[in-house]
């Protein structure tokens, strides 16, 4: 039998996985990966392992995990061990900037950006920018260190309390107006959109992560839909362009233009809490099934070897 392995470090956003896993009779290892040691002499890997880690990990006092993962995809991937969304793919987690140079690739048009390392430097990296502006962490998540600012002396005044997240580096993006504060997320896994959602967030914060454990503390409200086609074909060109084989991917409607505009990349994909009522299905069944045709073919595999 094929062994399965997920490492994940948020301790409640993957209940209804891994019931599903017992559900569909597919037995696994858990690695956590705040607490992780591995030997690099080891010859007794899974057969396949499942990255879940998130980018936003440093903000639960889990900085520890979100490096020690990066090495370890690399050993996984150098032992020939088949990995879930890996090494690629986790460095775009852990990379607003990789993220708006992969849309870029896609043929998405992505908010202005700018990059920097130090307060000092935000006000000159947001020159010649159209105000209102976002700065943002390079590496982070549930919308955790993101804060507007509304004119140039508002950014010099606000620059010492910008979060650069635990790899010091910030982005400064042009302020995306929408028609209606909407937003839109695109499901894939395994090359194929599961779903798309519209989201309405409260007014109150950046937090849009549609998992169980988010729900009341994001105070979005999701609502299925259908994408704009060009932005589903640009969706699904990013995930085979960036060798994701599960993520959520995030876009807003320029009401000047009516253009889509790609903004964010969720390698760690939280599918939306209350999934039958609000998709008509649950996506973590179909997850399952994927995890059980891969296993199925790696058994196969090391059956003939």
């Amino acid at each position: 039998m094929a062994r399965l392995a997920i490492l994940y470090e948020h301790p409640a956003w993957f209940g209804p996985l891994l019931e599903a896993l017992g559900r569909a009779g597919i037995a696994y290892e858990e690695w956590r990966a705040e607490e992780l040691a591995f030997r690099l002499d080891e010859t007794d890997w899974p057969d396949l392992v499942f990255n879940r880690m998130s980018a936003s990990a440093a903000w639960r006092g889990h900085g520890r995990a979100q490096f020690a993962v990066r090495e370890l995809l690399a050993v996984l991937e150098a032992r020939r061990v088949a990995v879930v969304n890996g090494a690629a793919a986790y460095e775009l987690e852990i990379s607003k900037v990789r993220q708006m140079e992969l849309f870029r690739r896609a043929g998405a048009r992505v908010p202005r950006t700018a990059v920097a390392n130090s307060p000092a430097q935000l006000a000159r990296a947001a020159r010649g920018m159209t105000f209102p502006v976002m700065v943002k962490p390079n590496c982070g998540g549930a919308g955790a260190g993101v804060r507007r600012f509304d004119s140039p002396a508002q950014l010099e005044a606000g620059a010492e309390e910008a979060e650069f997240g635990c790899d010091h580096v910030a982005l400064v993006q042009e302020y995306i107006p929408s028609r209606d504060g909407a937003v839109y997320r695109i499901e894939i896994l395994d090359g194929q959109m599961l779903y798309c959602l519209k989201v309405q967030r409260d007014g109150a914060g950046y937090n849009l992560c549609p998992a169980d454990a988010c729900a009341a503390a994001s105070g979005a409200v999701f609502t299925r839909c259908e994408p704009l086609p060009e932005a589903e074909t640009i969706a699904l060109n990013a995930a085979r362009q960036g060798r994701i084989d599960l993520c959520g991917i995030e876009y807003i409607v320029d009401h000047r233009t009516g253009e889509p505009v790609f903004y964010d990349l969720n390698v760690l994909s939280n599918f939306v809490a209350n999934a039958r009522a609000v998709v008509g299905f649950d996506p973590h069944e179909r997850l399952a099934d994927y995890l059980g045709r891969r296993l199925h073919a790696l058994g196969r595999v090391r059956q003939s070897a």
